[in-house]
């Protein structure tokens, strides 16, 4: 995905429904300055204040990722290369632990946002969970993970899977000083 794709998205969709950046903070919960550095910074914050914005424009979570508007089935091949979405986990640019590949970007209409994602050992010693409407299913393909859910924190290794539901505060992250790689599926009701 290249620099700033997401920000100029939100600037387009802000300026063809007339919604400042004021309102748009407004509609989300998030603050200008939130809104701001996601405009301009080449990381993208977590899904969560992607999310809130898509609702408050009104457009789903995957019109920031879309590349195209293929409307039949997507076919993505292993030697394709992929451009990451580089997310991190709090709204700063400090965090940026995560890589993601969309498995369908070109896909028009989609409800689902499924990832290829890698995972880098994160330095930050106080994590920032985040939460959003919708739910996630998470399948590690290498290493080792942890999700951080609510109070609880469940370990998961190569071939272990976790579906929940994204409004409780979640994070994930790798466990170990190692990177790791997960498939995830995000869905979010529009």
């Amino acid at each position: 995905m290249k620099k700033n794709t997401v920000g100029k998205k939100i600037s387009i969709l802000c300026a063809d429904k007339n919604i400042s950046l004021e309102e748009l903070a407004e509609g989300s919960g998030l603050t200008v300055a939130q809104i701001e550095l996601i405009q301009n910074s080449e990381n993208i914050p977590s899904l969560s204040p992607l999310i809130k914005i898509a609702r408050a424009l009104g457009v789903r979570l995957g019109t920031f990722l879309d590349d195209s508007n293929e409307l039949g089935p997507v076919v993505h091949r292993q030697a394709e290369t992929l451009q990451p979405a580089t997310f991190s986990s709090q709204l700063s640019t400090s965090n940026s632990h995560l890589d993601f590949f969309s498995l369908a970007g070109s896909k028009a209409g989609r409800h689902m946002e499924p990832f290829l994602i890698d995972i880098q050992p994160s330095t930050v010693n106080e994590p920032i969970l985040s939460s959003h409407e919708g739910e996630e299913f998470i399948f590690v393909i290498q290493g080792a993970v942890k999700i951080q859910y609510g109070k609880e924190t469940y370990e998961l290794q190569k071939g272990d899977s976790i579906y929940y539901d994204s409004i409780v505060d979640h994070l994930v992250s790798a466990s170990t000083n190692q990177p790791a790689q997960i498939v995830a599926v995000v869905y979010t009701p529009m």
